[in-house]
């Protein structure tokens, strides 16, 4: 391995840093996005029943807050739940972007990695290509067998760039997707809290009463 990253030259050195940028960021981010992490099993049935009795102090909804996202966007909503249901879903709604932000933290530079990888091992490729014709247009071909080497080590670098991009590439797109689950889920969760805190809105309409009887005539 050792002699492969020599024979790619000095181009060999950011795909290196690149390739340990982009596995810090894959762990971070996959330990940061766990399930358990973002939404915590339980917690929309466990703030429902809260808002159903009554619960909802404001040291108990800054308890909240601190749990997950799943938690925050239930505070945002309990914080403004005397307000209209126009008012609650449009604060829902902008805390939801701040989350989504939060949760995309790093994947564009994930992203840029997967980019950059590529053209850096062509760059790299071509730089070793340069330097080898122009040895031999100062010394001629030579041995065609060592040419033949010089070649593949020049394309060293193309083989390292697609290593360091295909990984960051996919794990990029499992991001953003597993992100996109995560809001449809919060989504999901603040509708149903928004349910219970508007109670008459969900609740069947009675039935209107019967008009009563005319007096019967008397004779």
């Amino acid at each position: 391995m050792l002699e492969l990253v020599k024979a790619g030259g000095w181009p060999m050195i950011p795909l290196l840093l690149l390739s340990l940028v982009a596995l810090a960021i894959i762990v971070e981010r996959a330990w940061t996005l766990r399930r358990t992490a973002v939404l915590p099993p339980g917690l929309g049935n466990e703030v429902r029943a809260w808002a159903g009795r009554g619960k909802l102090d404001p040291a108990h909804i800054e308890s909240l807050r601190k749990t997950s996202p799943l938690g925050t966007l239930l505070a945002a909503a309990l914080d403004v739940r005397h307000r209209s249901r126009d008012q609650v879903r449009e604060r829902i709604e902008d805390v939801g972007r701040h989350l989504v932000h939060r949760m995309e933290r790093y994947l564009n530079t994930l992203g840029t990695i997967a980019a950059a990888g590529p053209l850096l091992g062509l760059f790299g490729t071509v730089v070793g290509m340069i330097q080898m014709f122009l040895v031999i247009g100062d010394q001629g071909i030579g041995d065609v067998n060592q040419l033949a080497g010089g070649i593949g080590k020049a394309l060293v670098c193309t083989a390292t760039g697609m290593i360091v991009a295909i990984p960051a590439l996919m794990m990029h797109r499992w991001f953003r997707g597993r992100i996109g689950e995560y809001i449809v889920a919060m989504e999901h969760e603040a509708i149903q809290l928004l349910d219970t805190l508007d109670p008459a809105r969900t609740a069947p309409v009675a039935a209107p009463a019967r008009p009563s009887q005319p007096a019967a005539a008397t004779a």
